[in-house]
């Protein structure tokens, strides 16, 4: 979605008066914007991510009525404008420092510690989107790759369906990254919870250790949060299966953007190729 579609969306859904004053905050999966009144307001890629806007609402609004801090839903539920949802969130005070490894884990242990809500949630689908990805890549990557990739989702699909967890199943937040926590006067706050579900706790701690093996997350920062959340996920025999899957499905993500942007293609097969040589240490860089 390009901005000047989201910008009319925002128009649409009566911000109107703020367009001139309206801040880019991010554009991706949505368009965040700033917006009068202390609000931020999200506008979603299209019509089928409305369910997953109104969960992540009531996700909201859920954790703080048990007393996790997060980032707090300023309308009810989620719009549909022009065919894309629309949610609006109070905008949080501006950040006292960065985010690090150890807020995360406060964080998710007070989330791994609750029962399930009392709306239903999905479970994490890890690969599903894996196919939409690929064929979005279409002509710019090997296919020999494509297939490559599909052959290791089925067999980790499968593979991580058989896994025994450490930890009782329960609520995740799926995306469980530092960039997911904003630490404003009052200390950290849990944000993004579009990918939310009931799962595997695991999930959310095999996100830290690919970080600290793939993307250059300071071994120190990762014990930090290993001391903090009490356990390293890296002592269970199902990490390498869940880190498999998470590594296949940010391969496929980048794919994606092969055909327009040759930077992310240059990264896809050094993904890919670190995949097919199993070495579990070369360098991804995010993208």
């Amino acid at each position: 979605m390009h901005e000047a579609r989201a910008r009319d969306i925002l128009d649409a859904a009566g911000f109107a008066a703020d367009r001139g004053d309206a801040t880019l905050l991010a554009l991706g999966e949505n368009a965040v914007f700033a917006v009068g009144g202390g609000r931020v307001v999200k506008v979603g890629r299209d019509a089928a991510l409305l369910d997953r806007a109104r969960r992540e609402v009531a996700v909201a609004s859920w954790l703080a009525e048990v007393g996790v801090p997060v980032v707090l839903p300023a309308e009810p539920g989620a719009r549909l404008v022009e065919e894309h949802p629309v949610t609006v969130w109070h905008r949080l005070p501006e950040a006292v420092r960065p985010a690090e490894p150890r807020d995360l884990a406060a964080l998710l242990r007070r989330v791994h510690e609750l029962p399930a809500p009392p709306f239903p949630l999905p479970h994490r689908d890890l690969l599903g989107g894996v196919e939409r990805w690929l064929r979005l890549a279409g002509d710019a990557i090997d296919p020999a790759d494509a297939a490559y990739l599909r052959a290791r989702r089925d067999g980790f699909t499968e593979a991580a369906a058989a896994l025994a967890p450490r930890l009782k199943p329960g609520p995740i937040h799926g995306d469980a990254l530092p960039r997911n926590v904003h630490v404003g006067p009052d200390g950290p706050v849990l944000v993004d919870l579009e990918t939310f579900a009931v799962d595997l706790r695991e999930h959310d701690l095999v996100v830290l250790a690919l970080a600290r093996d793939r993307y250059g997350l300071d071994p120190a920062a990762y014990d930090a949060f290993t001391g903090a959340y009490g356990w390293d996920v890296r002592e269970w025999e199902g990490c390498a299966v869940l880190r498999g899957a998470r590594e296949t499905a940010s391969c496929a993500w980048v794919a994606q953007h092969a055909p327009a942007d040759p930077k992310a293609l240059a990264e896809f097969r050094r993904r890919v190729a670190s995949l097919r040589d199993g070495d579990p240490e070369v360098r991804w860089y995010p993208f």
